[in-house]
């Protein structure tokens, strides 16, 4: 009986040490293993690693610069928020948790533009979570009860429809018009303005003024400022810096109880939106793969974070602010698996989500149009 004991202890301690623990990151630090530890070719990484070093972002270091270049065929575009001098190529890469690699300057807090719409979603989940948000189907109307969401067109709009960029809002917001916002690129922008506006949910439009007209109707939901949303119920949780920043725009200011309140951008087309560092952003990432969940805590549901990565109807490879590779060769991430999600922003910026290899990658100033290579090449080095 003494050795049946024993050998039953022996199981036990063996089917404890084979399971898997999820490894959290402290905050300031970061364990590191090798690619080694995990069976993935070091040779090959490496060569990926140098690849996207040597394939940086090819716009103006003066970001300033490079907005007002990339969106010149706006007539009415202007640099409303700040802006900041971009740093060298940056990224990590987190394997089950771990930082297997990484370069550049990964403490550099620099804009991050439209990566930005993926924690204004965050937001907006939590509101959800928090029943301030009874449904996504429901109006706007029935929560923002000022001019913005009045008229037969805007009145059928719902924050499902925000969230997936087919609300076709129709106005003015902080001096910008839904009309001026990336127009076509046949055509003027006059012929565009009178175009008729499709009808809500039924086509998608990336438009950062309808973007911020999110972020003011989630900041009269929230009744506080989203930054500090973020700060006190993702980013500090999850142990990220004290050193991002986001923001709007100089006249995006507006009345909540009786404070002045800024409404912050979800991007950096006209500046503003969120500054952050690739540490930060991968402590981001790490907690969507682990559905929400940080050290046994739930921060953000998992429901909300399906619902999110969930194709949508007007792009299937587009959920709530996340883009997905489910528009087969349309899609611009065609190395993402089927499972996978990312954000993006102007001027390379990613953070990607492989749940069914528990990968994380940041990418900062990537050259856009090399990113896709650039996933499949660490991919392939990590099969």
């Amino acid at each position: 009986m003494k050795y049946i004991y024993i050998l039953f202890f022996f199981l036990f301690q063996l089917t404890v040490v084979g399971q898997k623990t999820d490894y959290f990151p402290e905050r300031g630090e970061w364990l590191e293993k090798t690619p080694d530890d995990f069976g993935i070719d070091q040779v090959q990484l490496d060569r990926a690693i140098d690849s996207i070093q040597a394939n940086e972002y090819s716009g103006h270091v003066d970001l300033r610069q490079a907005i007002l270049k990339g969106f010149e065929r706006e007539p009415y575009h202007k640099i409303l928020g700040p802006t900041k001098r971009r740093g060298g190529p940056a990224g990590m890469i987190i394997k089950d948790g771990y930082c297997i690699a990484k370069w550049g300057d990964t403490r550099r807090v620099d804009m991050t533009f439209s990566v930005t719409k993926s924690y204004l979603s965050t937001v907006a989940g939590l509101a959800v979570d928090a029943g301030l948000i009874r449904s996504v189907d429901d109006k706007m109307g029935e929560y923002i009860w000022d001019h913005h969401f009045t008229g037969s067109h805007n009145e059928k709009i719902t924050w499902a429809h925000l969230l997936n960029q087919s609300s076709a809002w129709s106005g003015q917001l902080w001096g910008g018009y839904d009309w001026n916002d990336r127009p076509p690129k046949d055509g003027d922008v006059h012929t565009w303005r009178k175009a008729p506006l499709a009808e809500p949910g039924t086509e998608m439009e990336y438009n950062d003024v309808r973007v911020n007209l999110l972020a003011y109707s989630l900041l009269q939901v929230w009744r506080q400022p989203l930054p500090q949303v973020l700060k006190e119920k993702i980013l500090d949780p999850i142990g990220a810096s004290t050193t991002w920043r986001w923001y709007g725009y100089d006249n995006s200011w507006t009345n909540v109880d009786g404070v002045k309140m800024q409404s912050v951008s979800g991007g950096g087309h006209s500046g503003g939106g969120l500054f952050i560092s690739t540490e930060d952003h991968a402590r981001f990432g790490l907690l969507c793969m682990r559905g929400g969940q940080w050290k046994g805590k739930q921060l953000i549901s998992t429901e909300w974070l399906k619902a999110a990565t969930t194709p949508s109807q007007p792009n299937p490879s587009y959920g709530y602010m996340w883009w997905l590779n489910k528009n087969g060769d349309k899609n611009r991430m065609s190395n993402l698996s089927s499972t996978g999600y990312y954000a993006a922003g102007f001027g390379g910026n990613y953070i990607i989500v492989e749940p069914e290899e528990d990968l994380v990658i940041v990418l900062r100033w990537c050259e856009p149009t090399k990113a896709n290579e650039m996933l499949g090449m660490i991919k392939e080095a990590i099969k």
